[in-house]
């Protein structure tokens, strides 16, 4: 409101084109109280207003998000480093960015598998992308570390499906259960590889604007946070269409 306010303010009342177009001119005071007035008889114009600058916002938004997927299209969706799930040929990428200690991140994990499991024809990419502390850091080289032993998916669900922290005794805890070889794991961690993976996605997320957790790209659109089914789907399906 305030900037539409200022907005309104900044026309000046008393321009020398309206001057010499011969028509009234009144004082700034005069002006704002006008101004002020018709505001408080009309709410609805501002709301108006506010949607109209939100959706012109957001169409902005949407066409930069387009532009940078398709600058960095084979960092997101074709990078050999990043694991993938569900149909590795299937005609349409999910990507996610994630932290293993998002809340968020686990509560979307359900969401996802249900996506992978209702069509068979989803190709999803996981960018690790561990922003909320050394655990979560430490966390995403193990699952990248499981990676070379196949085993990613399984893992990457099971750190998803931690009630606690994901810290490195239950980051262990839980590859033990899975039967996975620890000795390599903690070998193939400090792979440089590894963290030069993560890099990668942080320089990706940035440019796409992702400061947080989850965050998904779907065809040439950028979703910010736990999307839940329906609009998965209606992405998907989106992007299904334009192929």
């Amino acid at each position: 409101m305030a900037l539409i306010i200022s907005s309104l303010l900044a026309i000046s009342p008393e321009s020398p084109s309206a001057a010499e177009s011969g028509h009234d001119t009144f004082s700034k005071v005069e002006f704002e109280k006008r101004v002020r007035d018709y505001l408080l008889a009309n709410p609805e114009v501002i709301l108006e207003a506010l949607q109209a600058l939100e959706a012109r916002r957001m169409a902005e938004e949407q066409s930069d998000g387009a532009r940078m997927i398709a600058q960095n299209s084979a960092a997101l969706f074709q990078s050999p480093d990043s694991p993938v799930a569900g149909n590795v040929t299937g005609n349409v990428t999910i990507v996610e960015f994630f932290d293993y200690n998002c809340p968020y991140c686990r509560s979307v994990a359900q969401t996802l598998n249900r996506v992978i499991e209702s069509d068979g024809y989803i190709r999803v990419v996981f960018k690790e992308f561990p922003i909320l502390g050394p655990n979560s850091v430490f966390a995403a080289r193990v699952a990248l570390a499981a990676n070379a032993q196949g085993r990613y998916a399984d893992f990457h669900d099971r750190l998803m499906s931690l009630k606690g922290q994901a810290d490195e005794a239950s980051v262990f805890r839980a590859a033990s259960e899975l039967g996975l070889d620890l000795k390599k794991l903690e070998a193939d961690m400090k792979d440089p590889l590894i963290d030069a993976e993560i890099r990668r996605n942080e320089v990706l997320a940035k440019s796409l604007r992702i400061n947080g957790t989850p965050a998904f790209v779907i065809g040439n659109e950028v979703v910010r946070g736990a999307a839940d089914l329906d609009t998965i789907m209606t992405l998907v399906q989106r992007a299904r269409n334009k192929r």
